[in-house]
């Protein structure tokens, strides 16, 4: 049984077809691409999955457990974390204090939510562990992605590849199992994309399972050990990154013949 997988999974917006019917799988530790042209419905896939969208048909399943259409709080905690297109830190915050707000969901003064009075006396006893705990784990991502210089810079102040970084280690502080991230790397430039890719490699190599949304073509192909291809919400392909790059379906539907040659060079 694969780590987590969609089982026909739909979604329509005003009768368009986003979503049809997609059986999309990844296996436990590995580092796997999701590609398609602008409107194929990857990113919706990802909100169907991470609980941002509600699905109209079909199900997902994390640890073989049905997590479908789950409210996204409830989804992080089985661990699923993921980062968005457009940066959304707190920007008048500063880097550490974005790592903590990731590391606050591990909290758990809440011991007695019925109990007002009884959960307040327990988090006044609790509480400067759980500060402690959250700061110490907060600390352990800053180093893990070597932000510790910027540590007390606004995150508005930090570059824009940083704070790109900054984002996916603010996700990691909800220690999940398996990290989505869509199209980490746009409008990075060369040098910002090769410290993403060493970022993503270490994050797996330390456990964490993949799943990433790119355009960039060379990126996926040198990072990825399977990429699912959609087009018009419906996957046309899957599989290697070397059959991908040879699959005549893929070159005609999502790259076109003229691009061909995008897609093969490495």
């Amino acid at each position: 049984m694969s780590f987590l997988y969609t089982d026909r999974i739909r979604k329509e917006f005003g009768g368009v077809i986003a979503v049809a019917d997609v059986d999309f799988s990844v296996e436990k530790g590995i580092i796997c691409g999701l590609i398609g042209p602008n409107g194929a419905g990857k990113t919706t896939l990802f909100n169907l999955i991470t609980g941002l969208e509600v699905a109209d048909e079909g199900f997902v399943f994390f640890k073989g457990e049905d997590i479908t259409n789950l409210p996204p709080y409830k989804i992080t905690r089985t661990g699923i974390a993921r980062t968005f297109q457009n940066i959304r830190l707190f920007k008048e915050m500063t880097v550490m204090e974005n790592i903590m707000i990731g590391r606050h969901f591990r909290s758990s003064c809440n011991f007695f939510p019925q109990n007002r009075l009884l959960n307040s006396i327990l988090c006044f006893f609790n509480i400067k562990k759980e500060e402690r705990d959250i700061y110490e784990g907060a600390n352990k991502w800053l180093s893990f992605f070597e932000l510790e210089k910027y540590k007390n810079e606004l995150a508005k102040n930090l570059p824009y590849g940083k704070q790109k970084i900054l984002e996916i280690a603010r996700s990691m502080a909800t220690e999940p199992e398996i990290l989505f991230l869509d199209e980490p790397a746009a409008g990075m430039n060369p040098a910002e994309k090769a410290e993403l890719a060493n970022v993503i490699k270490k994050l797996n190599e330390f456990g964490v399972t993949i799943v990433v949304i790119e355009h960039d073509m060379k990126f996926v192909m040198g990072l990825c050990e399977k990429i699912t291809v959609l087009n018009y919400g419906r996957k046309i392909a899957e599989g290697t990154p070397k059959e991908i790059q040879n699959n005549p379906v893929v070159i005609e539907a999502y790259l076109g013949k003229e691009d061909e040659r995008s897609l093969t060079k490495n």
